[in-house]
């Protein structure tokens, strides 16, 4: 009796009340797109053949998952967070053996009855973990470069095999770990480095390539010239601003366009340009020639026009209840899945859209607040790792149904229909929640 005592106390109820909200609020998102009025909604319910119906069984599912971590002991998170990352990793290696293709991409592992496992999604958890687990040594000292290296490939190699998977949107998140790292230390440079090369990418699809390289060679100019003294002092800053330079117009003239035209498959380049108001030519694609010629399909901007389209129709109170025409008309693509959100922005229009989005930035905020009060640094990087790759969820799966960036198949935390997604959210949460409870415990 006093252990169940004991589980019980230190538990945040707040947390476990909104992720309760947003999982009900996500079946109710694939009831309104799915339900037919010809149908009795209590037996689709119960049977288990909609989406819904299914949605409402991982609930079930994830709600046994979760009691089940609250009543684990916090050290075994800790004693097991390398070989579970280990486990991941291979698990994600199955999938190329193992693997069933779905919408192009082979990440999914067959489970029977219709079900199926992303390991990529799980595999989240157990780099949180093992972040976690590596920040926490005492004998790691993150200002080392050393250290920063073996932490970045913790967290990108499971991006890597992703990408090689056809799951690029996924790969995407394990970059959220470097904000986490930042709040442990990792030098600003990093970052205004990663974020000037993502300015560079842009610039490179917007601005054509010779004037481009024109540009960065008058701010090259321009550098030398303001900086003109100290450089007649060392010559160390001239060669800088040169070498800068120089991997600039290396990579807008020859990086960037051996990306799209290489690595990513035409579909993947297509996104990423219409989501700028450019054309891709898919005939200079070289995956793409090698494949056979295929059946005409939509445009790659088909989804994200039609989920702006419905999201558009909402106005500002939505259509109502039950009375979409976009969603309910499955003219959105994916609309369970990825595009989740216009269902909700068509039926409550902005002033749901917002309540809904103010749900979740009071969730980061409670995840914040847990983070900062833990006496443990394996229990705050985890927490910050949990706030991060939610974060990076809501930001990526909005900015892409509105059209404000690439289609990258990433799901709304919580909402999106799916197995897989909403048990390794559950399961994220729920280890914050438990080694949140432990909070006077010093976990490494």
């Amino acid at each position: 009796m006093n252990r169940q005592k004991n589980i019980s106390q230190g538990v945040d109820y707040t947390v476990i009340w909104l992720y309760a909200l947003l999982v009900g609020i996500g079946i109710l998102c694939i009831f309104m797109i799915e339900y037919r009025t010809d149908t009795n909604w209590l037996q689709s319910f119960i049977g288990g053949k909609t989406n819904y119906s299914k949605q409402l069984i991982f609930a079930a599912i994830c709600a046994v998952i979760a009691t089940l971590i609250l009543l684990t002991d916090s050290k075994l998170f800790t004693a097991f967070a390398n070989l579970i990352y280990v486990f991941g990793i291979l698990l994600m290696l199955s999938t190329f053996v193992l693997g069933k293709n779905i919408s192009g991409s082979k990440s999914w592992i067959p489970l029977g009855g219709g079900f199926n496992l992303q390991p990529v999604e799980i595999c989240k958890i157990f780099t949180a973990l093992a972040l976690a687990k590596f920040l926490s040594q005492p004998e790691t000292d993150f200002t080392k470069f050393k250290s920063q290296i073996i932490a970045g490939v913790i967290c990108l190699l499971p991006a890597v095999i992703s990408v090689a998977q056809h799951e690029a949107g996924m790969a995407l998140v394990y970059f959220c770990f470097f904000l986490v790292m930042f709040r442990e230390g990792l030098s600003p440079v990093v970052l205004i480095i990663g974020f000037s090369f993502v300015a560079l990418i842009i610039a490179t699809l917007l601005i054509e390539p010779d004037t481009l390289a024109i540009l960065l060679s008058v701010a090259a100019i321009l550098l030398i010239f303001t900086f003109r003294r100290n450089i007649k002092k060392s010559k160390g800053l001239l060669y800088l601003i040169l070498v800068i330079w120089f991997t600039c117009v290396g990579i807008q003239r020859f990086a960037v366009p051996f990306i799209f035209n290489n690595v990513l498959e035409c579909y993947q380049s297509a996104r990423v340009y219409s989501a700028f108001g450019k054309d891709y030519d898919c005939s200079l694609n070289k995956k793409s020639a090698k494949k056979s010629d295929k059946a005409p399909r939509k445009p790659d901007d088909y989804n994200v026009r039609q989920s702006k389209i419905a999201i558009g129709s909402g106005g500002f109170w939505g259509r109502g209840f039950l009375k979409g025409t976009q969603t309910r008309g499955k003219y959105v693509p994916a609309q369970h899945t990825d595009f989740v959100f216009a269902s909700l922005a068509e039926a409550f229009g902005f002033a749901g859209s917002f309540t809904f989005l103010m749900l979740y930035l009071f969730l980061l905020l409670r995840i914040i607040a847990i983070a900062e009060r833990q006496r443990s640094t394996f229990s705050r990087v985890y927490a910050y790792s949990v706030a991060s790759i939610i974060f990076f969820h809501i930001a990526f799966n909005i900015c892409m149904t509105i059209g404000l960036f690439p289609s990258p198949g990433v799901t709304l935390p919580l909402i999106s229909y799916g197995g897989s997604s909403l048990v390794s959210f559950t399961i994220l949460l729920f280890i914050l929640l438990r080694l949140d409870a432990d909070r006077q415990m010093v976990l490494r």
